[in-house]
């Protein structure tokens, strides 16, 4: 199981932090474990999530075309685009 990690800026740290569980949930529901949020030490609004994925092309997919309920997570979270996504060579 390849690891993965999403890298994007957003609105709020403090605001995306305070919707962990929701968004773990919201990864886990595509296939990942193991996900976990990171934060710029420098105070910068760069965020990243890591997570372990069964099926990276289902991720790559829905990050790259986000089906609506997503899209409204993202926003909701905060998130700002464009994300790099990283994957376990």
């Amino acid at each position: 199981m390849p690891n993965v990690i999403i890298t994007h800026n957003v609105v709020d740290v403090a605001k995306w932090l305070s919707f962990k569980e929701e968004r773990a949930s919201s990864i886990s529901a595509m296939g990942a474990s193991h996900v976990v949020d990171l934060v710029a030490p420098d105070g910068s609004n760069s965020v990243a999530i890591a997570a372990n994925v069964d099926d990276v092309g289902a991720i790559l997919a829905a990050l790259a075309s986000p089906p609506p309920e997503l899209h409204s997570l993202m926003e909701k979270h905060g998130v700002l685009p464009p994300m790099a996504i990283f994957v376990e060579g």
